[in-house]
């Protein structure tokens, strides 16, 4: 992400991350899988209506598009008793360089040149919400803490994680790169990740999902269903870059399942697009039929692929 659009990521009040996908969320998920970027509007009865597949209340669905709305993520209009929203330019520009490292996450990588992109930040106890937020900001760019005031990463780009340090205004801070020594009683920079936490948790994700996988190979999955499915595997999977920042092989432990889950994942999102696709396509067609032609999914190639 370059400067400009971290700077636009800053400024978009995006719902938190939570598991069971909160109304908001998953509104912006929605449309950000099927209807990203699309000048038209969708009709409120139609987003409701989408967002009861997934077991959310009409009164639950109307308040989050209120306050979507109010937190700028969404752009509202009127015809007759009708209203209408899609995503604001800035927040579809957002979900969408989101979207690309999410989908590109675990794909093999070039070598490793060895050094290490390091920040260095102090600021004090009084601050937490700073301290909250320029965590989660270095999290997502790749970052993780050899120490309280030091993270590193191995593939992270050192401009990023400046102009996230100059965004949250830190004046005590500084970004470097450096290769580590192997020297004996050391700690090595790797060990700022847990990966025994982390192979169970890929173990976790392919063993919550392999059952859905048959089902999805043997054609037994519904419209309906690969909706839900869908968005809820998405949902899991977006959660690992910022656990586990694509660390090159050379630092990995041997049999890294990171590939295996990769492959499940993509998979069942790709091969459940077009049923979800389909499902989306019923239900705006239930409230406008010219709209619904206009619904589409992306896959993973599709994300990956320069247009």
């Amino acid at each position: 992400m370059n400067d400009r659009k971290l700077a636009e990521a800053v400024d978009v009040d995006f719902p938190r991350y939570q598991v069971g996908a909160p109304p908001q969320h998953l509104i912006t998920t929605l449309l950000g899988d099927y209807w990203i970027s699309r000048p038209e509007q969708l009709p409120s009865a139609a987003l409701v209506r989408l967002t009861e597949e997934f077991g959310v209340s009409p009164v639950a669905a109307r308040a989050a598009l209120s306050r979507l709305t109010k937190r700028d993520l969404l752009v509202s209009s009127k015809s007759g008793r009708r209203t209408y929203y899609r995503l604001t330019d800035q927040a579809a520009a957002v979900l969408q360089e989101g979207r690309e490292r999410i989908m590109s996450f675990g794909l093999e990588q070039g070598a490793w040149d060895g050094r290490w992109v390091m920040a260095a930040f102090s600021i004090s106890e009084e601050q937490r919400d700073l301290r909250h937020t320029l965590r989660a900001r270095l999290r997502w760019l790749g970052f993780a803490p050899l120490y309280d005031g030091l993270w590193v990463s191995p593939r992270a780009d050192a401009d990023s994680a400046a102009a996230v340090l100059s965004e949250l205004e830190i004046p005590m801070a500084t970004v470097f790169r450096a290769e580590a020594l192997d020297l004996p009683g050391m700690r090595a920079p790797q060990e700022a990740w847990d990966f025994e936490q982390l192979r169970r948790t890929y173990e976790g994700f392919a063993a919550q999902y392999a059952p859905l996988l048959d089902r999805v190979r043997r054609g037994t999955v519904g419209a309906s269903e690969a909706l839900v499915a869908r968005s809820g595997i998405m949902d899991t999977w977006r959660t690992f870059p910022n656990h586990d920042p694509d660390l090159p092989a050379e630092l990995l432990p041997a049999d890294w399942p990171r590939a295996a889950a990769r492959k499940l994942f993509v998979e069942i999102y790709d091969t459940l697009g077009p049923l979800a696709e389909f499902r989306v396509r019923q239900i705006v067609a239930e409230f406008d039929p010219a709209l619904a032609g206009l619904v589409s999914h992306h896959g993973t190639g599709a994300i990956l692929t320069p247009s």
